[in-house]
């Protein structure tokens, strides 16, 4: 007895019925002259990058001698890329004649699949194909596994027509998602803005301004100082002890106000010999990175910890709001200064060092107005990330029902012609 859809002209099918089963091959190591030609050659790197369902080549393509010694094969314009290594089940159409690495598998259509529905269906077995990887060391979808996947097959008519419509549909989910993600970034945006302006000229749009004397930090307000580093803070070389609290300081968020990670943490231990050379902090000291400082790697520390022999920590001379410099070294005419003070021929190299980092110039506002421009950044932060929490969930249930929308055109489950 036929289901409905089976009825309806829907057969049941599986991949080695509709697709020829293309795999890939990568060129041994250590042969430069077999790399960054003209042979198009991707991998699954390449397609987890993708804006668009269709690929033309990756970041680094073949030599015609890397092609004829590894034995990839190349395949047609409108060929099913699918990765087939974790992540498992990212999908391209190939938009030119292409090859791929042993990561990747080529599902060339036959007459029976139009190309377009191919891909739509190959995308919508995603959970399945995820769940048909097998290995220890990584995860990879076999031939064997891939070629047993089974599915319902419509007509050539109503495979166009599906096609056409998720094409139609999806287009215009896709336009959604990124006018959210347009979003999300101009409040990210207006957040550095608002907050940027309150630690450089105050939170009184009305206040008398002075110029600084210093081109890249312009007019403060007239009550407001402008010093050097070394007036301010002195450099902490105190050593920690085994009982504290081991911090990290990050260019995304400042200085952790918990232990690090089991993993961060013996990966640190391995970047230095000794582990009785990590610095104490306290609360309000100013902890910078010196290789990331030019990359915003600095923060107030909020936890009495240590952290690594790489970092310098700076202390204050006097009563000052630590969370308030944290704001303004991470604004980014701060980091552009700490960037012009580094010391290094390459990004890598660099290091801004102590002695550079003291004769730095810096605005000083009253302590109770740091201490208010801190509550504000912290409202304005909290609003923002609110805002963006609530365009994350709508891109989310977006997403979700792209999902749901595919699977349910390529079953059969909701009609299109």
């Amino acid at each position: 007895m036929k289901n409905g859809t089976e009825a309806n002209g829907w057969e049941q099918r599986k991949i080695w019925n509709c697709f020829d089963i293309v795999n890939g091959a990568t060129p041994a190591s250590g042969t430069e002259h077999f790399w960054d030609g003209d042979v198009p050659w991707v991998g699954p790197a390449d397609l987890g990058k993708l804006t668009s369902r269709i690929i033309n080549h990756g970041e680094r393509n073949l030599t015609r001698a890397g092609y004829k010694s590894c034995g990839t094969t190349l395949v047609p314009e409108g060929t099913i890329i699918l990765s087939a290594r974790a992540p498992i089940g990212h999908v391209a159409i190939a938009g030119n004649e292409l090859c791929f690495n042993q990561g990747c598998k080529g599902l060339v259509p036959n007459e029976d699949i139009v190309g377009d529905f191919a891909y739509w269906l190959t995308l919508a077995q995603k959970v399945r194909l995820e769940a048909a990887g097998q290995g220890t060391t990584f995860v990879e979808l076999s031939r064997s596994k891939l070629k047993d996947i089974d599915f319902l097959l419509p007509s050539i008519p109503e495979q166009r027509a599906i096609a056409s419509f998720l094409d139609d549909k999806c287009a215009k989910i896709d336009k959604a998602v990124r006018i959210k993600e347009a979003q999300i970034k101009l409040l990210r945006e207006r957040r550095q803005v608002l907050i940027q302006q309150a630690v450089t000229r105050g939170l009184n749009p009305y206040a008398t301004m002075k110029d600084s004397g210093i081109d890249w930090i312009g007019e403060i307000p007239a009550h407001w100082e402008v010093r050097r580093n070394f007036a301010l803070f002195r450099e902490i070389k105190q050593l920690g002890n085994a009982d504290l609290p081991v911090l990290s300081v990050s260019i995304h968020s400042g200085v952790s106000k918990e232990e690090l990670s089991e993993e961060e943490n013996i990966r640190s231990i391995v970047k230095i010999e000794n582990r009785s050379s990590y610095k104490e902090v306290l609360p309000g000291d100013i902890a910078y990175n010196m290789m990331r400082a030019w990359q915003g790697g600095i923060g107030a520390v909020h936890t009495h910890g240590m952290v690594s022999p790489a970092y310098v920590v700076a202390r204050p001379v006097g009563y000052l709001a630590g969370d308030y410099f944290e704001l303004l070294y991470r604004t980014p005419n701060f980091i552009r200064q700490m960037d012009a003070g580094s010391k290094g021929i390459a990004d890598f190299r660099k290091r801004l060092y102590w002695d550079d980092f003291r004769d730095l110039m810096t605005t000083l506002p009253p302590l109770a107005e740091q201490k208010e421009i801190i509550q504000y950044s912290e409202q304005i932060s909290e609003k923002v990330s609110h805002a963006i929490s609530i365009k994350q969930e709508q891109i989310a249930k977006l997403k979700e029902y792209k999902t749901s929308l595919i699977n349910a055109a390529v079953t059969g489950k909701i009609k299109v012609i």
